[in-house]
């Protein structure tokens, strides 16, 4: 990989440091330039030393992951950052929201009885997928679309077999790139929508909170048994498979994972394609792999309609590459344009 990837690690535990330190050490590619106690050290390493990844604690004294995370994107030019998250309910809404702030990603800390190799491996492969990213370029957030601005929602409405149902796939980038498209759709939508996220389970939760404080429409975590509505987004939770039985009601399943992953975006894109054919309209945002691409082909099969994220706006070009290179997508837009597009493909369907 040519010269090794230098990381900066943040963690107010000394145990920790040291853990993280000794098998970031071991890899070739990787080397540790320092470490810091917390946010405001942190703040001082960064620009000290210039790392080209940053592993940032969530919960920490003086100053927590989220606000150093803020300070490090506007004090120290963009950083490409990867979140060590508590697995607590303070944790996980800061990882949330650290994600949707420019983070490229976040590792679970390590919980009681897990062995801690797995969370190495999987920190170093974030770590070096990290490094590959371009740096952060959009704006924490973006202005509504004139057609996000009713102040007061509408509430979720009632959705009918042949009204338009959007399925959005994401991974890698998605927590941002969700909050990107989701709060510029307008409360007045009139199509419902299922969201998977690759994300394990009780950050799905945060995520869907999130999303809903944000958004004209409403957003929830998907339960067993939940109807379809139109102005209501649906997400998958996390290590669930999402589908939808013969009356339109959602299954969660814990069946094989595709491609390593659960929820997988083809699982419910192939089974809203099967249900409600020519009325669904899928889209592909940032991510690694090519998860939502099969799905992709069996909504276009039913006459339905595919938008894939463009290359200059995703994180990870690897989910809507996979769908464009299959030439499955009918329009290729920047992030910014998502929102509008499902919008214009919505209006087109119920003309």
């Amino acid at each position: 990989m040519g010269n090794p990837i230098r990381v900066l690690i943040v963690d107010d535990s000394v145990f920790l440091r040291h853990t993280l330190t000794k098998n970031l050490e071991a890899d070739p590619d990787l080397t540790v330039v320092g470490s810091a106690v917390d946010g405001l050290d942190a703040l001082e390493k960064v620009r000290a030393l210039t790392p080209d990844v940053v592993i940032l604690d969530v919960e920490m004294p003086r100053m927590d992951g989220l606000t150093a995370l803020q300070r490090i994107m506007t004090e120290c030019s963009p950083t490409r950052v990867v979140m060590l998250s508590a697995l607590t309910q303070r944790g996980t809404r800061t990882t949330i929201q650290a994600l949707i702030r420019g983070a490229v990603d976040f590792v679970p800390k390590p919980a009681a009885g897990v062995h801690i190799k797995s969370v190495i491996d999987e920190l170093i492969a974030k770590v070096k997928l990290a490094a590959t990213t371009p740096l952060p370029t959009l704006p924490t957030t973006l202005p509504l679309s004139p057609r996000a601005q009713p102040a007061s929602r509408l509430g979720p409405r009632p959705f009918r077999k042949g009204d338009p149902l959007v399925v959005i796939g994401a991974s890698t980038g998605g927590p941002r790139a969700l909050q990107t498209v989701i709060s510029r759709l307008p409360a007045d939508l009139p199509a419902a929508m299922a969201v998977v996220q690759h994300m394990p389970p009780a950050f799905t939760q945060s995520l869907a909170q999130r999303l809903d404080e944000s958004a004209a429409i409403t957003v929830h975590e998907a339960a067993l048994g939940n109807g379809l509505q139109q102005g209501l987004a649906l997400l998958a939770p996390g290590d669930y498979h999402m589908r939808f039985d013969s009356a339109g009601l959602v299954v969660l399943d814990q069946g094989p994972r595709r491609n390593h992953l659960r929820p997988a975006v083809d699982v419910t894109m192939e089974s809203a394609a099967e249900r409600y054919g020519a009325a669904v309209i899928g889209v592909v945002l940032t991510g690694m792999g090519s998860d939502g691409k099969e799905g992709s082909a069996c909504i276009k099969a039913a006459g339905g309609k595919v938008v894939a994220e463009h290359e200059s706006t995703c994180v990870i070009y690897g989910m809507p590459r996979s769908v464009v290179e299959a030439n499955l997508a009918d329009q290729v837009v920047p992030l910014p344009k998502v929102a509008d597009t499902i919008v214009e493909l919505v209006e087109a369907l119920n003309r």
